[in-house]
């Protein structure tokens, strides 16, 4: 059989190729038909992971013994690699202070990139809480109001609770069914076999949406680079060179050292065998859409299948390490820009509303630069002074929300891989 190139090889292609027609064809009207184009298998790409999340748990339910305290470490791997995110972030900040860089000349940069003030996007649900912090309205959100409603507006952590809650009643009847002797073929038997062929055909159906991700990618990537345009980043390098650095200190040492001291995987299995799936997150600017090859990158790996779901479908809006780490350092970077010194305590307390931010509101498209105003008020900083200074990120804002992606999807591997190290699943 002719041997394939490799996914992550093609989406590499894709990159490369529509960077260059994006730079030689400008915003028009061919760049803007191939991102229309492009988008099409993206999001055919994110309907169908939400789906394959459900169906995963639930197989997972009745093919593995998920053990409990697993959740107590999930919580854990996750607070653990969070608070390393925002050291990581406070110290460039603090340490090299980049943000002066820009002190009194915010309204000379903002009029050199034609930028507009973000604008909060509609959200689909008219029962979704918006962009907020509160607690509160996050939280009776993912309560659904009917089963249909999560899978109808890709609410992933309803799907999640929902699937963990079904997937424990199907273990409690069989448990039950089997302490009184009663046959299983006829009754509970019939719905495990329903969760494990509806899980194998959506795998099939993903497989086919995964063979046009290059495609789509060189269709986006032409589309935001023609309308952006590569000189952008001569006025914007201090602010895109900072994110990208607290990113990448996070993503391409912390993570690949954790990995092999303590989950035994070398960077060579982490990154080399992960690449499919970080690739993903990166050209299509979304962990959720890279569930699927996430999956299919630990199963390469050796990671069992339940710590795999686990990590990846169960804690994957746990594990949102980039938006909580950019939203942090885009608040502290233009509070330096502003000449607004915050004390350790204000760091904290921006810390904290970021944290909320990536746990909370994640789902909510382009959520690190809609919440990111939010994030700014934590820090003392007022609407008018946030609303001049937030355009600014707008225009390589592309570039580093495809780098949350891939970040998040990256945490998503390692905490599968943590939760593995040192013990096997039950198999039932």
């Amino acid at each position: 059989m002719k041997r394939r190139i490799p996914l992550a090889l093609q989406v590499l292609i894709g990159v490369a190729l529509g960077i260059v027609l994006g730079v030689t064809a400008g915003k028009g009207e061919l760049t803007e038909t191939l991102g229309a184009i492009g988008i099409l298998s993206i999001k055919a790409l994110r309907a169908l992971a939400v789906p394959l999340v459900f169906f995963a748990i639930l197989d997972a339910f009745v093919k593995t013994r998920i053990e409990a305290k697993k959740f107590g470490r999930l919580m854990l791997i996750c607070l653990v690699n969070v608070s390393v995110a925002m050291v990581i972030g406070l110290t460039l900040l603090n340490v090299f202070q980049p943000g002066k860089l820009w002190r009194g000349k915010l309204e000379a940069l903002i009029a050199q990139t034609d930028a507009k003030a973000p604008e909060a996007k509609k959200v689909e649900d008219p029962e979704a809480p918006g962009a907020t912090l509160e607690l509160l309205p996050n939280i009776s959100y993912y309560v659904p109001s009917s089963l249909v409603r999560p899978f109808v507006y890709n609410n992933l952590i309803s799907v999640v609770l929902l699937a963990l809650l079904i997937g424990a009643a199907i273990r409690k009847v069989r448990s039950e069914q089997e302490a009184r002797g009663e046959s299983t073929e006829q009754s509970i038997r019939t719905i495990e076999g329903f969760i494990a062929a509806a899980y194998q055909v959506l795998l099939v159906m993903l497989e086919w949406i995964v063979r046009t991700v290059p495609y789509a990618v060189f269709g986006t990537v032409a589309k935001v680079v023609g309308a952006s345009g590569v000189g952008v980043f001569a006025l914007l390098w201090v602010f895109l060179l900072v994110a990208l650095t607290g990113l990448a200190l996070h993503s391409l040492v912390y993570y690949p050292a954790i990995a092999y001291f303590w989950g035994k995987k070398s960077p060579k299995v982490y990154l080399g065998q992960g690449a499919d799936a970080i690739l993903t997150g990166l050209s299509t600017n979304s962990s959720l859409a890279s569930v699927p090859i996430t999956l299919k990158c630990l199963e390469k790996m050796g990671v069992s299948t339940a710590s795999a779901r686990l990590a990846a479908c169960v804690g994957t809006n746990l594990n949102n390490d980039g938006i909580t780490l950019y939203e942090a350092m885009a608040a502290l970077f233009l509070a330096q820009a502003l000449g607004k010194d915050l004390s350790l305590a204000a760091q904290f307390q921006v810390v904290l509303a970021s944290i909320m931010a990536g746990a909370g509101i994640a789902g909510i498209p382009e959520a690190g630069l809609i919440v990111l105003p939010l994030v700014l008020s934590t820090a003392g900083l007022s609407a008018e002074t946030i609303a001049v200074a937030l355009p600014l990120l707008i225009p390589v804002d592309w570039i580093i929300a495809r780098a949350r992606s891939g970040v998040n999807v990256m945490s998503d591997m390692l905490v599968a891989i943590l939760l593995d190290a040192g013990q096997k699943p039950t198999n039932e």
